[in-house]
């Protein structure tokens, strides 16, 4: 009984980082359209700023007293893509477009 609740426990850990990848290369990829820099990003940049995203635009949220990325849902796609192209403005502004 044990040993089918680590494995069950283990397996849901999984998915949740299989699915925390696609919500952020999804993310990360809207937002490199947005911002112009779709070009110079491969699959794995765009994962990670879509997680590095999701992660700020979840603290700017609470900054105003929202809720930031609660799950693989709408209100938080659109969280993550909001916090990934401020990443991404901000790259911009510091680096210049290339």
């Amino acid at each position: 009984m044990l040993v089918e609740k680590a494995g069950a426990a283990k397996e849901r850990f999984y998915v949740g980082i299989i699915s925390w990848i696609i919500f952020g290369a999804l993310a990360g990829w809207i937002a490199s359209l947005i911002t112009g820099r779709s070009e110079q990003q491969g699959c794995l940049m765009n994962i990670v700023v879509g997680i590095i995203g999701a992660t700020i635009g979840g603290w700017l949220m609470s900054l105003f007293g929202g809720s930031g990325v609660t799950g693989f849902n709408l209100a938080s796609f659109i969280v993550a893509v909001l916090g990934a192209v401020a990443l991404l403005a901000v790259v911009n502004l510091v680096f210049g477009r290339r």
